[in-house]
Formats: structure tokens, sequence, C-alpha cells
């Protein structure tokens, strides 16, 4: 039997009727700090008693901007107990599209972290409503904001359970902008029975030994749908959530807490890779001979046991050695020695990146989702996953292959459509089933496997089809490597964008003067040649139409405030290949390869 529909508001309070210290913890002055939950109950109904005597109505827009913090978490529960719709916006999304949809969505009241970003929608052109900033200590800041609504709630406490009253499961609760790598952003209406259902039956799914009182971190962006739904399994599961403010103090966050659970997405697990490599080879000597060895090992064996079944005798022993000498330390290094599994989402996990961390003695559990649906479809199971596939879908989640091979989705997570925009709805949504754009199959146990997305497959000039993600993804096994896009639709042979990892390539390549910007690196013949190789050497195992036949190579990193990567961390395909159209026409306009026309 599947859960009962409620509103988000009642599965925030039965989640946090058992009195509990800490619920949320985050560094404060240095400091990790607690909230229990009665505060945070209590700074909650303050808000939104603060929000309707701003002058919102139930419906209403609040427009929420800022880095994940406790007061994020507030602001967005205390938004859903007014009875209103909070619209999550990427602090690092770009001015133009922040305004557009702060224009589109109507939002009446904004919440914003501090006053740089701020002024960077003021300095963006942005029209504002009013707006409550979480770093101001005057009538503008959230505290004070807060003690206003403190104020009504003691005079009439009925307000909280008043404003609920009003609201029923099928009410909008989140509008949140799609990122908009193939075109405008759209946004998307999801309901308080969307994000609670999948909540519930993803916890239930996948979550397997995430038991109350255990300590998880969260990195992710609450503002992409994946993590924000995540703070909703997380306080039903009652564990000890810790908030990491910035990517950049990851590691420093993974020793303190030690968790058991993290969520994040490939490019961290990859980034931490890359780190730990890099770290090795700046400090040389035998270490930095040692790490990589051990990581090749690691990788190897745990492959070998997967899908082999077991592992050589040799095998095991040089296994046994570097998890000895190497292994068990970047474990406690890292803080990841109390870890039970990762959770991967939003992007395809290399099965290389997958098996490394298998080695050490980490799995990593993926998921598959889209923000149309909540986010999550499939989700894999400590005690029933496949590598290389994306789990299965938890209970009232249906999943479907069309006769094209894209994936198709019925169930309470999928979205009540896109506002404002029915033509899109009604292209998305057919027969009650979402036309996910991803391209997947369905084994004969059930799991999901997706292999691309479908407006991304190219044919090449030769006939062939292929898929640039499978591509891409071999390629950033590289740590010389940070982004890679294939491009060749109707070319006789796909080529690479590369923007390299400069601070290793560097080391790499002693004789590069040092005086010389990437701009100027990324022209020399020795730096093309070495991005070549790289490029080479990492996509050798895959058939010949997909090998990589041209490389260029980018002088600078893809990002969000270039505008060639969306908030959350996807390229822009269009704007990179618009941007980069001359070098793309003069890499194919060379003397092709003999070998290119196969």
């Amino acid at each position: 039997m599947l859960p009962e529909k409620e509103t988000l508001p009642n599965l925030i309070r039965k989640a946090l009727a058992k009195p509990r210290d800490e619920v949320l913890v985050e560094r404060v002055a240095g400091e990790w700090t607690p909230t229990s939950s009665g505060h945070l109950l209590e700074r909650v109904e303050n808000v939104a008693c603060a929000i309707r005597d701003a002058g919102l109505t139930a419906g209403d827009r609040v427009a929420l901007i800022a880095h994940n913090c406790i007061d994020w978490i507030v602001c967005d529960f205390a938004t859903f107990f007014a009875g209103c719709v909070v619209v999550p916006i990427y602090p690092t999304q770009a001015s133009d599209l922040t305004t557009y949809i702060l224009q589109h969505s109507g939002a009446r009241l904004l919440f914003v972290d501090s006053a740089e970003t701020l002024a960077r929608l003021r300095d963006g052109g942005a029209t504002l409503p009013q707006t409550v900033r979480f770093d101001s200590t005057g009538s503008d800041g959230l505290a004070a904001f807060e003690a206003r609504g403190a104020q009504v709630r003691a005079a009439r406490p009925e307000l909280p359970a008043a404003y609920e009253a009003t609201l029923l499961p099928d009410d909008l609760a989140v509008l949140i902008y799609t990122s908009g790598t193939t075109g405008g952003p759209k946004g998307v209406m999801l309901s308080h029975d969307n994000l609670g259902f999948d909540a519930r039956v993803s916890l239930e799914r996948g979550f397997e030994g995430i038991e109350g009182g255990r300590d998880v971190l969260s990195v992710l962006p609450y503002s992409h749908i994946y993590e924000h739904t995540i703070v909703y399994i997380y306080l039903i599961a009652m564990v000890r959530y810790f908030i990491c403010h910035d990517p950049n103090e990851l590691l420093a966050d993974l020793r303190d807490v030690r968790p058991v659970e993290m969520t994040a997405v490939p490019r961290i697990f990859d980034r931490v890779l890359t780190g730990i490599k890099g770290q090795a080879r700046t400090e040389g000597g035998l270490k930095a001979r040692l790490v990589p060895w051990a990581l090749a090992i690691a990788r190897r064996y745990a492959a070998a046991i997967t899908f082999g079944g077991k592992a050589t005798p040799w095998l095991r022993l040089q296994y046994a050695l570097a998890e000895r000498l190497v292994l068990a330390k970047i474990r406690r290094t890292l803080g990841l020695d109390r870890l039970r599994f990762l959770t991967s989402g939003s992007a395809p996990l290399h099965i290389d990146t997958a098996m490394t961390f298998l080695g050490l003695g980490i799995s990593i559990m993926q998921g598959y989702g889209l923000t149309e649906t909540s986010p999550i479809v499939s989700v894999s199971r400590l005690s029933d996953n496949q590598y290389g596939a994306v789990g299965r879908p938890p209970r009232g989640v249906e999943v479907r292959i069309a006769e094209d091979g894209e994936v198709l989705v019925r169930g309470r997570n999928v979205m009540q459509g896109y506002y404002r925009d029915p033509q899109a709805t009604s292209a998305a949504i057919v027969d009650g089933w979402l036309h996910t754009g991803d391209v997947g199959e369905i084994d004969a146990a059930g799991f999901l496997r997706i292999t691309d997305r479908k407006n991304e497959i190219f044919k090449t000039g030769t006939g062939k089809w292929v898929s640039p993600a499978r591509i891409e993804a071999s390629i950033k096994r590289s740590i010389y490597v940070v982004h890679a896009l294939v491009i060749g639709k109707g070319r006789p042979y796909p080529i690479a964008l590369i923007s390299p990892n400069w601070p290793l390539l560097r080391h790499e390549l002693p004789d590069l003067p040092k005086e010389l910007t990437p701009e100027t690196l990324a022209q020399r013949s020795d730096v093309h040649a070495f991005v070549t190789h790289e490029v080479h050497k990492q996509t050798h195992g895959l058939e010949t139409y997909e090998q990589i036949r041209r490389v260029i190579v980018i002088p600078h990193d893809f990002s969000v405030n270039g505008g060639e990567l969306s908030p959350s961390m996807k390229i822009k395909r269009r704007v990179v290949e618009t941007r980069y159209a001359h070098e793309i026409e003069e890499a194919y306009a060379r003397e092709v390869p003999a070998h290119a026309a196969v």
C-alpha cells in the first residue's frame, strides 16, 4: 500500500515530533553548532508568520537565493507553513536568468544570503521584490524578520495551524526552474505530494541502514532538486544532518564529521580522486608512484570481484599490500572510514570511478531522476546493487522504455507541468507518462540503465551513431582533464574540446615557462600533444568510430559565470559549440587522418 497523501508541513511536523537535540548541524564561527527539533520548528513557525505579515497570501511565490545553511532550510520550510510556494534559485545563476526567473515566477518575497549576492543581482538589472537578507543585522535582516514573526505568533498562536489548514497535498509547493542546457529555463511545478511521496518511497528503497542518530553530510546545493528532496529524506530518517557550506570546505568537513552517508554527483567523486593523485604527484618521491599504483590495483581488484566473481592470487596479494600501505590511510585522511556508502545522481558515473571507490572500501549507490520527477525515479540499494545500473524504481513509480529507447516515467512523483507553458507540458507528459529525454534499458532483473540523452546522440557523416556522454566519461578519467565536450554530428569523425587541469599539467611538463598564460599554453604544440595523448589513452578501448581524431585545447575551465555550465554543472553544449565555432571549423578543415573515415 502506498503512503497516504499529505502536505509537506504535515510531513515536517511528524519528523520533528520526537524531541532531538541535534537535527541540523552547521559551522558557526568555526564551531559545529546544532539546532534542536524544537528550536527548528519554532523558527519555522516564526518565519511563516512573518511571511504572511509581510502581505503575502496562500499560493504567493517566495524566491530563495542562498548557499547551503540552516537559514535556507528554515525559510524553505516556513514558506510551506505559510501556504506559499518556494522558488529555489542557484546563488551562482547568471544574472539574466535570475532576473527571468524572478519575473516569470512572480515572486513577491526574496530571501538572499548576503549583501554580495544582493549587489550582484542589482548590478545585473534585476527588479527585486521585498527582500530579506540572512547576513544583515538591520531591519532588512532575517533576524529582524523572524522577530516580527515571533511577535505575531505570540499574539495569535493559532495562526500557523490556520495557514496549514488551507493546504491540500496536490497544491503547488515548489516552482523550480530547469538548468536550460538546451534552451531557456522552464518552471517545473511540484506539489506537496510530489515531493513528500518521492522522499518517503526513496528512503524506503535506497537508503538502507541509515538509522536515526547517524551522521550524514550535505554538500550539494539545496537549490538543486536532488538535495532539496534529500533534506526531507534525512529529516524523516532522523539522522544528524551536517551541512557543508561550500564544496571547497568539503575535505575539512569530511574529516570532522566522518559521515556514514553523503549524497554527491560524479564530478565530486572524480575531483576527490584527482585531488588524491595530484597531491601525491606534487609531493613526489615514493608517494608519487605508490598512490596511483594503489588506486589502480583497487580498481582492478574491485572490478575482478564485481564482474568476474574472483581475483587472481597475484591480484589479491597486490590488493592486500595496497590496502595496508595506502588505501586504509586514504580513508582515514579523507574522513571516509565510517562511511557505509555514497549516493550518486544527476549525471552518469563512470564505472572506473565506481570501481576505484569500491576498491577503497566504499560503495557508490547510483540513482536516476529529473527535476520533473521530484527527482528520484530509481535508486540502488546496498544489498541489491548492480554497478553500471541506476537501480530499480521505488514503490509507486513506473518506468518503461519506448520503442525508440526513451525512458518514460509515471507516478505520484511526476510534476504537475511547466509553469505558464501548456505546450511544453503537453509535449512532455503524454497519456500520463513523462517523456524524460533519456535513452535507456531495463534488464531482466528490473534494473534501469541510462545510456545517453536522446537529443545529444548524434550520427556522424559515416552513418555511425555516437554517444558523446560515453566518450566524455572516458576522457574525464584523466586527472589532467577538467571538462570534455565531444561533438561530431554530420562530421566524418568526433572531436573533443578539452579544458585541462592546468596546475597538474604544468607539473607534468616542468619546462613550460611559468609566466605563460593558459591562453598562450593552449596554442603550444607540446601542450596539445600531451592533452591529445591523454585523450587517446583514455578512449583506446572504445569502438573505432568513437575514437577522437582531433582535440581542441580550451585555455580556461568551463564555468557557470562564463555561461558554459548550468548551475547544476552540466555543460551547455549549444553555448560551447557556438563560442568555439571557429576553432571547431579549423579542426575539421585540417587534413583528415587516413583512419578517420571508418
